[in-house]
């Protein structure tokens, strides 16, 4: 059987209720991740929980089976998560299959994540039209799609949003579902909502735990780079590694910054400043007040002629180098933070040029 990300937005597709085998693949790594946790969470009993990696199955094909098919040590059930990249856990999950029809016996279900794989690929050919397994191909998401996930999210922890607040969250969290899902379960917690006790939340409560919020999201990293402040770089890219950001939302956060730029350039003409701008336009833009200063800052720069007495602005150059490196993170995600950090790099000297 197979699903698109899509599908997963309000919850598990029904397929997954008789699947026991998921692939989830794309180039939306957080999308696939969200979904894994969203299949974990409707086990009736996860049990506990067995990590593998690609590389590991890749050398010992029958591992997979053994996991899946032992008893933890205190007896308890267990579900399986194999992290890989491409096809490396092809030949696993097909001697799964081969010794579950032979009578191998019941098997824990097997959740695969495969960043760099799609479903065309030999894995996916390989479940697609069995019962018993589930396909999810994950694209990166629009605000829309991300609006729809978190208010899920919420309703699952019986969190009301108030106003635009949902859609203050996806955009805060770059689109990227793994951190939505964390900034809703602070909110929960702060105002004290449960399933059994629903509670509102407000923009003001909202803003209370952004302090904690913003030390996870892509906002510090996408203002350091695109306002030229060198000397904060090294410590965000430090900070990407040890969070593991989703090189992509990344991509996606500086794309959604750069479109914004440009709309303001627009809006403004050749000749235009950004204190030209009044509330009722700023608002219509998007450009909320906490951030207001950094766009300004950002604007400033990118508005720049890209050399002196040149007609093109340097906002002409970044636009499509940010599209270039997002095909080339999904293209080829084997070496992603190592690539984004030498373009992030150069982008933000470019900005920093006077």
């Amino acid at each position: 059987m197979k699903a698109k990300g899509q599908d997963f937005a309000r919850g598990l597709p029904r397929a997954a209720a008789s699947a026991s085998i998921f692939f989830f693949c794309g180039p939306d790594e957080a999308g696939a991740w969200a979904a894994a946790h969203r299949v974990i969470e409707a086990l009736d009993d996860p049990g506990e929980r067995v990590e593998l990696s690609g590389a590991e199955l890749k050398g010992d094909a029958a591992k997979l089976g053994d996991e899946a098919r032992s008893a933890s040590l205190f007896g308890e059930r267990r579900h399986v998560i194999v992290r890989c990249t491409g096809d490396e856990a092809h030949d696993a999950l097909a001697a799964l299959i081969e010794t579950g029809e032979s009578g191998g016996g019941e098997a824990a279900p097997v959740i695969v994540v495969a960043t760099g794989a799609t479903d065309k690929s030999r894995t996916a050919k390989l479940l697609e039209k069995r019962g018993d397994a589930l396909v999810g191909m994950f694209y990166p998401p629009d605000m829309r799609d991300v609006v729809v996930a978190v208010r899920a999210m919420a309703d699952a922890a019986g969190l009301r949003l108030g106003g635009d607040l949902a859609e203050r969250i996806a955009g805060g969290c770059g689109l990227d579902l793994r951190l939505a899902r964390s900034e809703v379960d602070k909110l929960a917690l702060y105002v004290g909502a449960d399933p059994q006790s629903p509670r509102a939340a407000t923009a003001e409560d909202h803003a209370a735990i952004g302090a904690a919020t913003e030390e996870d999201g892509f906002q510090p990293i996408v203002n350091v780079v695109l306002g030229g402040d060198i000397a904060a770089l090294p410590g965000e890219l430090r900070r990407m590694r040890e969070h593991g950001l989703n090189p992509v939302g990344l991509v996606l956060a500086l794309e959604r910054r750069a479109a914004l730029l440009a709309r303001i350039m627009a809006q403004l003409g050749p000749r235009g400043s950004f204190g030209n701008l009044d509330r009722g336009a700023k608002a219509r833009l998007g450009i909320f007040w906490k951030e207001e200063k950094e766009i300004a800052r950002q604007y400033a720069r990118w508005s720049l002629p890209e050399k002196p007495g040149a007609q093109t602005r340097r906002l002409e150059r970044l636009v499509p180098r940010l599209v270039a490196l997002h095909r080339a993170l999904i293209a080829d995600n084997r070496a992603a933070e190592v690539r984004l950090s030498q373009d992030l790099a150069q982008i933000a000297r470019f900005a920093a040029r006077r």
